[in-house]
C-alpha cells in the first residue's frame, strides 16, 4: 500500500528523532502534524504486515516472529508522542485527534489480530515450537503471541471476527470519552476562597491554593482544585466544614455532574461490551477473560486475597471512627460525622496519638530532594546514576531530561519527568515510554517518562510533599526503573509487559526504600535550615506508618472489589451506578468513607482496559512487595550488594521473560503468604 507523498516518515520529526539524546526534536511538532503522520504509519505498517502474512516461504522465527516484533516502527514513535501529549499536556485539538485515532488504532490492531495468513505462519511456529530449539525467552514470546491472537478473535468465524472487532472500536471510544469527561470536570470546578477562608491551612497549602488560583485568572485568592495534591490536603486541615463538605461533594462527584461530560451512559455502555466481548471469545465473564494470563487466573483467588483484608479493614474503620467521633465530641463538635470529617479528624488523632502532623514533614520533604533520593536508592542498589541535561525541549517546560548511565560510565537510556500538576494533564500519577529497551534487530535503548501531579509552588519556592506524595514519587520511579534496567532480547517482554498483578511488584517494593532511615537523614532537609530531621522526629514518622490503615484499606479495596463486581458478572448490571449502590451496601461499606475511586472517575478501569478486572492487582503485588522487602530485613541491610543483584536480576531486569512466580522465586526462593502485607498495613 503506497504511503501518502505528503509524509516522509524516514525524516519527520514524529518517526525520525533528531534531538539530543536520541529523544524527539519536540521543537519541530506540532499539534497539527500527528493525523497525517498518524495516517502514513498506519499504511506502512499495514504494508509490513502484508509482507509478513504473504511471505512464500515456510515460517521461521526470523521471517514470521521477529519480523512481526520490528514492524510497525513508525507508528510506535508518533503513538508514543501523542499519547503522552494526550495525557500530559492535552487540548482541545489534541482531544479532538484522540477520539478520532482511537478508533482508527483499534480497527488497525484488530485487523492484525485476524488476519488469517498471518496467523497461519504463527499457529506453524507454534505447532512446531517444540522443534525449534528455541531458548526460553523466545519460547515465551511466541507463546505469548499465539495466545494473544487467540484471544484477540483470530479462531472466530467471519462474523464474530467483524462483531469482536466493532467492540473493540467501540470500547477504545468510549474509553477515550470517559477519560476526557473526568479532565472536563477537573479542570473546569474550583472553589476560589479569601485569606478569611483559610482558617486551619499551613503555609505551603495556602502557597499552592495561590498559585492555582493565579493560574486560573484569580491573582489574590486561593483556588481549592480537584488535584489530590490540593483536595486531600485542604480536607485535612481546613477548619470549615462547610468548605470541606464542598470540596468532598466534588471531588467524590466527578464524572457524574450530569450534562456533557457525564460518564453515566460511557460505563453502562462499556460494561455491556465488555460482557460481550468475553462471551464471543468464549470466556464465563470479562473477569475470566482478563484473569486469564495474570497470577491470580480466577476471580475466586482474586476474592481469595481481597476479602480478608476487607474485613479487617472495616474492623480497624469502626475503630478509628469512634475514637476520632469522641475526639470530635470532646472538642465541642455536635455534629454527625460524615465522610468529609474522616480526614480532617484523623489528623487530629495522628497529632494526639503520634504529637506531630502532616505540615511537620513537609518542610523536610522537598520535590528536589525526594527525586535526589529516589536517584541515590537507584545507584546504591543497581549501579545506575541520573545526570540532569538542562535546556532539552520536551511536551511543555516543567518536563525534565537525565541521562542514565550504567555503573561503567556507558549510556543506558534517558528519563523524563513532568512532576507539577496544570489544568491541561490529567490527574494521577504514571510511568510509560516514548522508547522501550530491547535488544532484538538493531537494538533500542530505553526513554522512560514519569507524570505526577504535585502542586507548583510560586516562583522561587521550593516544592514540598507530604509523606504519600513523596511514596509516590518514588512508586512511579519504581516502574521507571523497571523499563530502564531491562535486560530482554524481545520487545514483547521488556520492562513493564509482564502480567497485570506483577507489574505493580517493582514499583511499590521502591517505595520501601523512601522510609529507610539512612535515607531520609541524607535526604529529609529543612527547607529553610537544611538541617536534617530530627530523629525525633523521624521516629514519629515512622511509628505512624500504619496510621489511618482502616480507612486507607477500606478506600482502596472498596474500588478492587467494585471493579470485580462488575466483571465477574455473566451479564452487564442495566444501571451501573445503582448496582454500586447495592454493591456498597452488601458489603456494608461506612457511608464515611468514600471509594477511592468511584466508577464515573475510575480512569484504571474505564479509561481504557488497562486495570479492568484488575485493581486488585496493587494488593496483590502488595503480598510480593512486602515479603520481597523483608528478604533485606532479614538480612539485616536495605542495601545488602547479593540480594540488591539478585532482585535486579530476577525483578528489575527480566521484564516478561519468564514467569512471574518462577521470577520471584529465583528472587525469594518461594512464594509469600499475605501475612507479611497485613501486618505491613498495619491490619494485625
Amino acid at each position: 500500500m503506497p504511503v501518502p507523498l505528503s509524509v516522509d516518515l524516514a525524516t519527520h520529526p514524529l518517526t525520525h528523532w533528531t534531538g539530543p539524546l536520541g529523544l524527539p526534536d519536540f521543537t519541530r511538532i506540532g499539534d497539527g502534524d500527528f493525523s497525517p503522520v498518524f495516517d502514513a504509519a498506519l499504511k506502512a505498517h499495514e504494508a509490513e504486515i502484508e509482507a509478513i502474512a504473504g511471505d512464500v516461504a515456510r515460517p521461521t522465527i526470523d521471517n514470521t516472529l521477529a519480523a512481526l516484533e520490528l514492524s510497525g516502527l513508525a507508528l510506535d514513535r508518533v503513538s508514543s508522542i501523542f499519547w503522552c501529549k494526550a495525557g500530559a499536556d492535552t487540548n482541545e485539538t489534541i482531544q479532538a485527534l484522540e477520539r478520532q485515532i482511537s478508533p482508527k488504532m483499534s480497527r488497525h490492531f484488530s485487523a492484525i489480530s485476524m488476519n488469517e495468513k498471518l496467523f497461519s505462519r504463527i499457529d506453524d511456529l507454534y505447532r512446531r515450537r517444540a522443534e525449534l530449539g528455541l531458548d526460553a525467552e523466545t519460547l515465551r514470546v511466541l507463546e505469548k503471541t499465539w495466545k494473544g491472537f487467540v484471544r484477540s478473535g483470530a479462531k472466530l468465524s467471519d462474523d464474530g471476527k467483524k462483531r469482536l472487532a466493532a467492540i473493540n472500536e467501540d470500547l477504545s471510544s468510549l474509553g477515550t470519552t470517559f477519560g476526557q469527561n473526568v479532565l472536563a470536570d477537573e479542570r473546569d470546578w474550583a472553589l476560589f476562597l479569601e485569606e478569611a477562608d483559610l482558617a486551619g491551612l499551613p503555609a505551603f497549602l495556602k502557597s499552592a491554593m495561590a498559585e492555582a488560583a493565579e493560574t486560573r485568572g484569580h491573582k489574590g485568592r486561593y483556588a481549592v482544585t480537584l488535584s489530590r495534591s490540593i483536595y486531600e490536603p485542604f480536607t485535612t486541615f481546613s477548619e470549615r466544614r462547610d468548605l470541606r463538605e464542598t470540596a468532598w461533594c466534588a471531588f467524590t462527584m466527578r464524572g457524574q455532574n450530569g450534562g456533557a461530560s457525564d460518564n453515566t451512559a460511557v460505563v453502562r455502555d462499556m460494561l455491556k461490551l465488555r460482557a460481550e466481548k468475553a462471551k464471543l471469545l468464549g470466556y464465563d465473564s470479562f473477569a475470566a477473560l482478563k484473569l486469564d494470563d495474570t497470577m491470580a487466573k480466577t476471580p475466586q483467588a482474586v476474592h481469595d486475597l481481597l476479602d480478608p483484608v476487607w474485613r479487617k479493614a472495616l474492623e480497624k474503620a469502626a475503630a478509628d471512627q469512634a475514637q476520632m467521633e469522641t475526639l470530635a465530641a470532646d472538642a465541642g463538635s455536635n455534629e454527625k460525622f460524615a465522610a468529609w470529617d474522616w480526614r480532617f479528624w484523623q489528623e487530629k488523632l495522628r497529632a494526639k496519638t503520634f504529637a506531630f502532623d502532616e505540615a511537620e514533614l513537609k518542610p523536610y520533604l522537598q520535590l528536589d530532594h525526594v527525586i535526589e533520593a529516589c536517584f541515590d536508592v537507584a545507584t546504591r542498589l543497581f549501579g545506575v546514576s541520573f545526570e540532569e541535561k538542562k535546556g532539552i525541549a520536551a511536551w511543555h517546560p516543567d518536563a525534565r531530561t537525565f541521562l542514565v548511565r550504567n555503573a561503567d560510565g556507558s549510556e543506558r537510556g534517558v528519563f523524563l519527568a513532568d512532576y507539577y500538576a496544570r489544568p491541561s494533564k490529567r490527574s494521577g500519577a504514571w510511568m510509560s515510554s516514548l522508547q522501550s529497551g530491547y535488544r532484538l534487530g538493531d537494538g533500542s535503548s530505553p526513554i522512560i517518562y514519569n507524570i505526577m501531579n504535585f502542586a507548583k509552588p510560586p516562583a522561587g519556592e521550593a516544592a514540598l510533599l507530604s509523606v504519600d506524595e513523596a511514596r509516590t514519587l518514588f512508586h512511579e520511579f519504581g516502574h521507571a526503573l523497571h523499563g530502564l534496567l531491562t535486560e530482554v532480547t524481545w520487545p514483547t517482554v521488556s520492562g513493564t509487559s509482564v502480567s497485570r498483578d506483577f507489574v505493580e511488584l517493582p514499583s511499590q517494593l521502591y517505595e520501601h526504600w523512601l522510609t529507610v532511615p539512612e535515607v531520609l537523614e541524607k535526604h529529609a532537609l529543612h527547607v529553610e535550615t537544611g538541617a536534617p530531621m530530627p530523629k525525633a522526629l523521624l521516629d514519629k514518622m515512622l511509628a505512624a506508618r500504619t496510621f489511618g490503615a482502616g480507612f486507607a484499606t477500606t478506600e482502596f479495596t472498596a474500588s478492587a472489589l467494585m471493579d470485580m463486581a462488575y466483571h465477574a458478572r455473566a451479564e452487564a448490571p442495566a444501571e451501573p451506578l445503582a448496582f454500586e449502590a447495592e454493591t456498597l451496601a452488601r458489603l456494608n461499606m461506612p457511608d464515611t468513607i468514600a471509594m477511592r475511586h468511584r466508577t464515573p472517575h475510575f480512569g484504571h478501569v474505564f479509561a481504557g482496559d488497562g486495570y479492568s478486572a484488575g485493581y486488585y492487582s496493587y494488593m496483590w503485588s502488595e503480598v510480593l512487595d512486602a515479603d520481597a522487602f523483608s528478604a533485606f530485613e532479614e538480612a539485616g541491610n536495605p542495601f545488602d550488594p547479593a540480594l540488591a543483584q539478585k532482585l535486579k536480576d530476577n525483578i528489575y531486569a527480566a521484564g516478561g521473560s519468564k514467569d512471574p512466580e518462577d521470577l520471584y522465586k529465583a528472587f525469594r526462593g518461594k512464594m509469600p503468604t499475605a501475612d507479611a502485607m497485613m501486618e505491613k498495613r498495619g491490619l494485625v
